[in-house]
């Protein structure tokens, strides 16, 4: 299952800036330790979700390690918001939070 997270900003074949959201913890969030070189969000993301593409949704999670994957510090712990499904409707929720407080 695919979600394009893009497809709500796009006008005219062209594509709106895209907030960074931050998807609110859940009881069903699993953990994991980051190893530079080794953990990939990609790779988490097929692990947990059955697909690599959801990177950027484990990275909405983690706010306090920044925005690109690069500066993850070796040892930091990251969420992953899990299930997939749960992880999606946070992401559209706080979308539509955002969208009310800011427009489209």
């Amino acid at each position: 299952m695919y979600y394009d997270r893009y497809n709500g900003f796009k006008t005219d074949g062209r594509i709106k800036l895209v907030p960074n959201l931050i998807l609110p913890e859940f009881a069903s969030d699993i953990t994991e330790i980051y190893k530079q070189g080794e953990t990939r969000l990609d790779k988490l993301s097929q692990k947990y979700y059955n697909i690599p593409y959801y990177g950027v949704l484990i990275l909405m999670a983690n706010p306090s390690l920044g925005t690109i994957e690069f500066d993850i510090k070796d040892g930091s712990t990251i969420r992953i918001p899990f299930p997939l499904e749960s992880a999606l409707e946070r992401y559209n929720s706080a979308l539509k939070i955002h969208n009310v407080l800011y427009g489209n």
